[in-house]
Parts: C-alpha cells; structure tokens; sequence
C-alpha cells in the first residue's frame, strides 16, 4: 500500500522537506539532518534545545517504584527514574522547532505518552516519529514491544505520524555478526505493508553493510520507507563502511544517527559541513 508523507507541519510530513522548506538544510539529503541522541535528562534536553541538532530523540518509559504518579519519565534502561518527566519533556520542546522521536522500550509507557503527546499536538506541528523494536533482529537477546498492540495503540491517537519501527539487535567484537537476513526483513514488511503511514527502519551501522541487498529490497517496497542507520557506543564500523552505505542508497532514503569520531569523519568525506552539536 503505497503512500506519500504527510502535508505541511503534519507529524508524517518528511523531515528533508520540513527542515528544506525552513530552511535549515540546504539539499534534500538525508546525511543533512543532525540528530541529538538521549536528551532525557533535564541538563541534556536543554543542551539539545540550544544545540544545531534537527531531531531530537529520547527514551520514554514508566517508572518502575510508582513515582511521578505513574506519568512517563525519560529514562533508557537500565535507568528506572529521571529528573524529567515526559510531560515536562514536551513542554520544553514545543518551544523549538526541532523535529522529535520518542523511543519506546515496552508497551506500558505507549497508551500514557499518546495521552501528554495529544495535549500538546496543537503546538506540535513539525515531523513527529514514533518509535519501537518490535521484531527479533541480529544477535537480538532484547524483549520486542508488541507490534500489533504498539501500532494499533498509537493510530488509535495518531493516525497522522511517521513510525519508527525497529529489531532488536546485538554486536559482538569477537565473532563475525551477521546482517538483516531476507526472513527480518520480510516480516518487517508484512507487518508495514498495511500501514499508511511513513516508516524508517532504525538499523545499526556495524550490521549494514553486510545487509544492503536485503535492506535495498526492503526500501524498494514502498516509497514510505526509509533507513535511520544508527551506532552503539562500543561498535567498531567504519568510516568506509558508511561511505559504502551512502553510494548504496537513495540518498534520499537515509539517515544518519551515528556517533563521534565517524560522523565528523563521514560528514567530512561527502562534503557536509559539520556543526558543534555541543555549545
């Protein structure tokens, strides 16, 4: 079922064409978009707001010992408690102008989010990304959130959104890992075929490179499709590795949520400048 993104200021509007068209990038090409990863705490929520970053992603969850009367908190476990609740969280960034994604690691923190994220949904108009591993993926020992229930849960809310749909996976320095097999990715499009919505598959740099003929199918099954390749702090992958990814792709198609010292290195390589996310 195909589908482009939403309109002007919609939550599915595709993020290149909201950032193009105020003009806070200058091509139509996904290496352009900054993200700022984790600003979950109130001092790293602050220093994404002040910072060059497009996109800002943070981890949303319940706390486990009843606090904040059962309201969401942004934490990524293995923390379980946070100085900032998500409803503060939104408060501060309807301010801005950056896009955001939510990332959830379990089905109990979606229904409460959607319920805060509706309050503010007047004041939210830019891409808005909803995301969730919902499926196994490569060395993925992780429990998977519920696709059928974390989908159904969220257009109940918000069927104008760009989901961010994910699989768990691991990386081990001391074997070979294996990519994304045909099986992953043909699941992942079965459940996504019967969305209407925009999605991005979050994938991880270090298991790319030896999955780009599945993930290149995966992309050509629908134009509401896209990559967000993105890093674990301890993977070892390569500038080259990222260069190979770019030539791959559609360059239209791919994000690049990665990690220092490569993105420095890989923004340098293709031409794009690089701005201090940090000030």
């Amino acid at each position: 079922m195909a589908a482009c993104a939403g309109g002007p200021g919609s939550w599915s509007e595709n993020i290149l064409k909201y950032f193009l068209r105020n003009n806070q990038i200058m091509a139509e090409d996904g290496a352009e978009i900054l993200w700022y990863h984790a600003a979950n705490h109130k001092s790293r929520m602050n220093e994404a707001l002040k910072s060059a970053a497009h996109m800002i992603e943070a981890d949303v969850l319940l706390p486990s010992d009843g606090s904040e009367h059962g309201q969401p908190i942004m934490a990524h476990p293995p923390e379980t408690s946070s100085d900032n609740t998500l409803q503060e969280w939104l408060a501060e960034v309807v301010k801005s102008n950056k896009g955001i994604k939510l990332d959830f690691k379990s089905l109990a923190a979606v229904r409460a989010s959607m319920l805060f994220l509706d309050n503010v949904k007047q004041h939210l108009q830019r891409p808005v990304w909803i995301n969730a591993d919902i499926l196994p993926g490569p060395n993925g020992s992780s429990k998977v959130v519920d696709a059928k229930a974390f989908l159904d849960t969220v257009t109940s809310f918000f069927p104008d959104v760009t989901f961010s749909l994910g699989w768990t996976t691991g990386w081990h320095p001391e074997k070979v890992n294996e990519g994304y097999s045909w099986s992953m990715v043909k699941e992942m499009d079965y459940i996504c075929s019967e969305l209407t919505q925009p999605v991005t598959f979050p994938v991880r740099a270090a298991l790319v490179r030896q999955s780009c003929s599945q993930l290149l199918w995966l992309l050509t099954k629908s134009n509401r499709y896209s990559l967000t390749v993105w890093t674990g702090k301890d993977d070892i992958y390569s500038t080259e590795d990222l260069l190979y990814i770019r030539d791959y792709f559609n360059k239209t198609q791919v994000f690049y949520d990665i990690l220092e010292p490569q993105n420095h290195e890989f923004k340098q390589a293709i031409g794009i400048r690089v701005y201090p996310l940090r000030i």
